[in-house]
């Protein structure tokens, strides 16, 4: 319960409304509807303009239009498939006719009369010789001076056996009896500045409009609303860290830069050296840096972080990469491995796989200052963890943290600065709002060399010529990936498919090559070997659930074939997809499908024309929802009532500067004007977001 909505009479059940029984009460609960409040806050979807009427012999076909005529005729039969039709015919006074058609509603013939006038709302077509609607709305003009209404109907999400015009009343009743109760949480500086109604005219109009315009108007200050608190919530988080953490600075000069450039093995381009000034510039102040760094696939985000690693040694501090998975933070601990072999830093791998013995020496380096750089998974912010001098905390993987290692990182008793980075690109609105205490750096440019990857779709009746294709790659010395879907729902049966794919593979088309396997199922330790094997080209042909989607660097790996391609959103299509593009050579992504949906098709082909992950990533986030695309990572910031990061962007980002503006003006929104504000922001992200700023 919401403080807007905490009044008694706001708070009764839906059973003191006239019409609804105890049936209806459990059907009314299924789209959560339990109470006056739900019944006020239950949004429509959309809205029909009932306004453009038009005579017969203006009508045009699938235009949303409503049509006034005399009703000469209406029937109802029964269809040789056991359903039922009910028909009704309306005409002018030159005999011109739409007829009206409802299928399975014999009922909707009920309140008709010959000769009375009618009106009927819908999208007419052309069918054999007539024009037609399919379930028209219909208004009788009997009693309104022959004039349809012209009215703005809501449509909102319905459930089985309730009727659109039962649940308008309902509506109507809880809005009389308790919109006079909501609490307007928006100042009134605010809504004056963008012409929003208060709160109970807001909501009337929202679900009784009079014209189109007041309706979009109701629904965008809601939008707007839901907007702000996240926004406010975010720029609280931030000021929390900015200004009342401090961090040590990490100033670079120019004979750091050189040391630094002289390690890494090639040159970076303008959008990694834009990063890194970005980055330096974060580090020379005593505020905790707080950056994300997103990269497209294979643009090179892990050479930025390890400038930005190598200048935090080089001010006498030491620096941690966390990985989400051993795997990954052992595949960065052989990267910088490569990268320092000939530097005086010292490095540690700390991971669960240590034994005792191990992770207790680990310990005492990390506490005493004797290692400089470490690597590691989540075992990095253990209680049991103490550094010497933490000036920097990378994360890999952002999604796959939450924001409470960060948290846990604070409690050890330091502040150091973060680097965030996420291989999964996000469009820079979506950036801005769910990392809104972040500052962002993007890097587009893949580095000189870097061959895109050619992407095709194939029928099933073209496997054995990819097969063909394949065998040729390994034959001239590469390798190959076969990625095999796994969801949660039926996971033993993926990794059973996953596992008969390989023997398949093996003892079928590639018997001459030797064909491993990865899961996540496996242990660590048979994750390495298989890795291990495969990057020492032991094995040719790497059978693999999306347990290489991310982070997984085989530079000779130049094919990939997806099975079950639909299954995957784009983004995660994407990034397996950068596994074979990793080197110099060019590579190719071969996709193979099952059945298939529009959605999945659609999809399919963005995925073969686009090679752009920021374009791919906001196409995944507008059909796939901001839920899926960023999964549990953020759980409770994404989950929006109403508004739409996508579609409401000019919203989204109004409200963005309002949170900012009002936070620096009032920092704990501490004053009367702001006190409603403030406890609807405390109630909605108090408790995931640590905002002791405004708490």
């Amino acid at each position: 319960m919401t403080a807007r909505f905490a009044h008694p009479e706001l708070q009764r059940s839906v059973q003191f409304l006239r019409g609804v029984g105890p049936a209806r009460i459990e059907r009314l609960a299924k789209i959560g509807i339990a109470t006056i409040a739900d019944l006020i806050r239950h949004f429509p979807r959309g809205y029909e303009d009932l306004s453009d009427v038009r005579g017969i012999d203006q009508i045009e076909a699938g235009v949303l239009q409503t049509i006034v005529g005399e009703l000469v005729e209406f029937d109802g039969k029964h269809l040789e498939n056991g359903k039922r039709i009910a028909s009704a015919v309306i005409a002018d006074e030159k005999g011109r006719c739409v007829e009206g058609v409802w299928f399975n509603q014999i009922t909707a013939l009920r309140p008709f009369r010959y000769g009375m006038k009618v009106a009927f709302s819908g999208k007419p077509k052309w069918f054999r010789d007539h024009w037609t609607m399919q379930h028209p709305r219909v208004q009788i003009l009997e009693d309104t001076g022959g004039q349809p209404s012209g009215q703005v109907i809501p449509i909102y999400p319905l459930t089985e056996s309730i009727r659109a015009e039962d649940l308008r009343e309902w509506i109507r009743a809880a809005l009389t009896q308790g919109v006079q109760h909501c609490i307007e949480i928006l100042p009134a500086s605010v809504r004056e500045r963008h012409h929003y109604p208060e709160v109970k005219d807001a909501f009337w109009q929202l679900h009784f409009p009079e014209v189109l315009p007041q309706a979009r108007l109701a629904r965008r200050r809601f939008i707007y609303e839901e907007f702000l608190l996240l926004q406010i919530a975010l720029a609280a988080r931030r000021r929390e860290i900015r200004d009342r953490q401090q961090a040590p600075r990490l100033p670079m000069d120019t004979e750091i830069d050189a040391r630094i450039r002289k390690l890494l093995p090639f040159r970076l381009t303008d959008d990694q050296n834009l990063a890194v000034r970005a980055i330096c510039k974060d580090l020379a102040s005593d505020r905790p840096m707080q950056r994300l760094l997103q990269a497209d696939v294979g643009a090179g985000k892990t050479a930025v972080a390890i400038y930005a690693m190598l200048a935090a040694v080089a001010n006498k501090h030491q620096a941690a990469l966390m990985a989400p998975t051993e795997i990954l933070a052992r595949q960065h601990s052989e990267t910088l491995d490569r990268f320092l072999a000939h530097s005086r830093v010292r490095r540690l791998l700390l991971t669960g796989s240590l034994t005792s013995s191990q992770r207790q020496q680990a310990l005492h380096d990390l506490a005493a200052g004797n290692v400089d750089l470490v690597v590691g998974t989540q075992a990095l912010v253990q209680e049991d963890v103490r550094f010497a001098k933490l000036g920097l905390v990378v994360i890999d993987e952002q999604h796959k943290f939450g924001v409470q290692q960060r948290a846990r990182i604070r409690k050890l008793g330091v502040d150091p600065h973060y680097l965030v980075m996420t291989a999964t690109p996000i469009p820079r609105t979506i950036a801005l709002t769910v990392f809104g205490d972040l500052d962002v750096s993007s890097i587009h440019e893949l580095p000189p060399g870097r061959q895109p990857v050619k992407t095709q779709w194939h029928s099933e009746s073209q496997r054995d010529r990819i097969y063909d294709r394949i065998r040729l790659q390994l034959r001239e010395g590469r390798q190959a990936y076969v990625v095999c879907p796994l969801v949660e729902e039926s996971e033993s049966l993926d990794l059973k498919a996953a596992e008969q794919t390989a023997v398949e593979l093996q003892q079928g088309p590639f018997a001459e090559f030797k064909v491993g396997l990865l899961h996540g199922r496996m242990s660590d330790d048979e994750k390495q070997r298989a890795m291990h094997d495969f990057r020492e080209r032991k094995l040719h042909l790497l059978v693999s659930t999306v347990a290489i989607e991310v982070g997984i660097d085989v530079a000779n790996a130049t094919v990939m074939l997806i099975e079950h391609a639909e299954r995957f959103g784009l983004s995660q299509l994407h990034q397996l997809r950068g596994r074979v593009s990793r080197g110099e050579e060019a590579g190719e992504c071969h996709l193979f499908t099952g059945t298939t949906t529009e959605e999945a098709r659609t999809r399919l082909r963005i995925f073969t024309r686009t090679t752009d992950g920021f374009a791919l990533a906001e196409e995944d986030a507008r059909i796939r929802g901001l839920g899926e695309f960023f999964g549990s990572r953020q759980s409770g910031v994404g989950d929006l009532v109403i508004g739409d990061f996508l579609a409401d962007r000019d919203i989204l980002e109004q409200a963005r500067d309002d949170a900012f503006a009002l936070m620096s003006a009032d920092p704990g929104l501490r004053q009367p004007q702001h006190a409603a504000l403030r406890q609807a922001v405390l109630e909605r992200f108090g408790a995931s977001m640590d905002l002791a700023q405004i708490g």
